[in-house]
C-alpha cells in the first residue's frame, strides 16, 4: 500500500493508530440497518444446506458412533455460565447486566471446533454432487450408501484441497478421509504442530508454509487449479461453508426456545463470534440476523495483532488491506484467527449486519483461559476466548452504541452469547503448555 494512502486512511479513521498501537479497540459498524440485506448471498441456501445435511445423517450415523444418539446431527448445546461471568466482572471490575451463555462449538461432534459446520458441509456437499453427476446416487436415495466400499473407492480418485490456520484443515482433512477422498491441507506458519499431525495421522498431505494464512490459501487454489479432479475449498470465497455456517443460526432458535429464552425488543441477543478470515463468524451473523431481524446484535472479535475484518469494514477496503499494511505482524497466541486480510464476500456481506468488531489482547486470552477454568472447569483454545471479552468491552467501550440503538435500558434482560470456537480436540500436552501461559 503507497504511503500517502495509507496516510489517508490513518487522518479518514483515528482508530487505526491505536489499531497499529495493539491498544484494544472497539468499532461500531454505523452502516447495520435494522432490515439487513445483501445481494450477494440468500436464505435459500442456508434452506439448502440444511436439508443437505438431514440427507447425510444416515451416513453420519453409520461412519461416527457419536452422532448415533443426536441422530445423525452434527451439533452442540448452549449452557448458563454464570460461574464465568462472576469471575469476568470481577477480573475487570465492571457489572455485565443481563445473563451469559456459551455456545459449545469447541465440543462439535467429528472435528470439535465451529469449522465441523461449514467444513464438514461443503465436503458433504461436493461427494454428494460428485456422487449425483457419476450416476451413484439419487437425492431420494438412503445416503447410508456412501459408507459402502463402492464409493469410497470412487471418491479414491478425486482429491480436495484447502488452506488453513488448522481448524478449518481438521474438518475437512477427516472428513475427507472418512469419504475416501485425497485430501491436501496446506497449512500457515500459525497452524499448531498436533493439528498437523492429527491429520497426517487421518491419512492426509499436509504442506508447511513458513509464510501466513493468505500465501496458504494462495498456493493451494494455485495448485488445485492444475488438477481437474482437485476441488478447492476456498475459505474467503466459498458460500457451501458460508451457507453450512448458517445453518446453525435455525438451530439455535430452537435451543434459545427450548431454554425459555426471549429474543424479542425487550429481551436483546448480543452475540461474540472470534474471527479469522471471517467465514465462521460471518455465516453465523447471517443467519441470526435474518432471523431475529434487529434484536440481535453482533459483534466480531479479532486479536490485536490480526484485526483484518475491523480494518477491512472500518475502511471500506475489504481484502485490498491487511494487517501488514497499518504496520501489523499477524503474530498471536490465537492461531485460527490468525488471519492478515479478510475475506471481501464476507466483509461486503456484512457491511449491513454486524454491529461491529472488538480487540483482543493475547494477554487477556489467557487471563479469561484461566478464569474459564477456575471457574467453570471449562478448557476453551485461546482463539476461542476472543469471544468471551466481549460483554466486557461492550460494556466498558460499547454504551455509545447501547444508547443509540435503545436498549440501554433493556440490559437487564438481556442474553450475552459466547460462541466457542474449538478446544475439545486440543491434547492434553498442549493444554498444559497454555496453562503455563496463564496471566493471573
Amino acid at each position: 500500500m503507497e504511503n500517502k494512502l495509507k496516510n489517508e486512511l490513518f487522518h479518514l479513521y483515528p482508530k487505526l493508530e491505536k489499531i497499529k498501537n495493539r491498544d484494544t479497540v472497539f468499532w461500531e459498524n454505523t452502516k447495520r440497518m435494522k432490515k439487513a440485506s445483501t445481494t450477494l448471498f440468500s436464505i435459500e441456501e442456508v434452506d439448502d444446506a440444511e436439508e443437505t445435511l438431514k440427507r447425510f445423517s444416515s451416513y453420519l450415523i453409520n461412519a461416527f458412533p457419536e452422532l448415533v444418539e443426536s441422530k445423525g446431527l452434527i451439533e452442540s448445546s448452549i449452557q448458563q455460565i454464570d460461574e464465568m461471568k462472576l469471575a469476568l466482572e470481577k477480573e475487570f471490575r465492571i457489572s455485565v447486566p443481563g445473563q451469559i451463555f456459551l455456545k459449545c462449538d469447541h465440543a462439535l461432534p467429528i472435528s470439535g471446533s465451529i469449522k465441523a459446520r461449514g467444513g464438514i458441509y461443503e465436503v458433504l456437499k461436493h461427494a454428494e454432487r460428485l456422487a449425483i453427476a457419476n450416476g451413484k446416487l439419487k437425492v431420494d436415495d438412503d445416503y447410508a450408501v456412501f459408507a459402502t466400499e463402492e464409493l469410497r473407492t470412487f471418491f479414491q480418485q478425486y482429491t480436495i484441497a484447502v488452506g488453513s490456520t488448522g481448524n478449518l484443515g481438521l474438518s475437512i482433512g477427516i472428513m475427507g478421509k472418512k469419504l475416501g477422498f485425497n485430501v491436501v491441507v496446506h497449512m500457515s506458519s500459525d497452524a499448531k504442530e498436533w493439528k498437523k499431525a492429527l491429520l497426517r495421522a487421518k491419512g492426509a498431505t499436509v504442506i508447511e508454509y513458513k509464510a501466513d494464512y493468505s500465501v496458504a490459501v494462495e498456493q493451494g487454489r494455485q495448485e488445485a487449479s492444475q488438477n481437474p479432479m482437485c476441488h478447492f475449498i476456498d475459505d474467503e470465497n466459498s458460500k457451501d461453508l458460508f451457507a453450512g455456517y448458517a445453518v446453525a443460526a435455525k438451530r439455535l432458535k430452537v435451543q434459545l426456545q427450548e431454554a425459555n429464552i426471549q429474543v424479542d425488543d425487550a429481551h436483546p441477543l448480543f452475540v461474540y463470534l472470534p474471527c479469522g478470515v471471517g467465514g465462521g463468524p460471518g455465516g453465523v451473523a447471517y443467519g441470526l440476523r435474518e432471523l431475529f431481524g434487529e434484536h440481535v446484535h453482533i459483534l466480531f472479535a479479532e486479536p490485536t495483532a490480526s484485526p483484518c475484518m475491523t480494518i477491512g469494514l472500518m475502511t471500506g477496503l475489504h481484502d485490498e488491506i491487511s494487517v501488514e499494511d497499518i504496520g501489523l505482524d499477524n503474530k498471536t497466541e490465537a492461531d485460527g484467527l490468525a488471519v492478515g486480510r479478510a475475506s471481501k464476500f464476507v466483509g461486503k456481506v456484512m457491511e449491513t449486519y454486524i454491529s461491529g468488531c472488538y480487540t483482543v489482547k493475547d494477554e487477556e486470552l489467557f487471563t479469561s483461559l484461566g478464569l474459564a477454568m477456575e471457574s467453570e472447569d471449562l478448557f476453551l483454545e485461546p482463539s476461542a476466548h476472543a469471544g468471551m471479552f466481549g460483554p466486557i468491552q461492550l460494556m466498558t467501550n460499547g454504551r455509545d452504541y447501547l444508547e443509540k440503538h435503545h436498549v440501554l435500558d433493556k440490559m437487564e434482560q438481556a442474553t450475552h452469547l459466547v460462541w466457542a470456537t474449538g478446544g475439545s480436540m486440543v491434547p492434553q500436552e498442549m493444554r498444559e503448555e497454555y496453562f503455563k501461559k496463564l496471566v493471573r
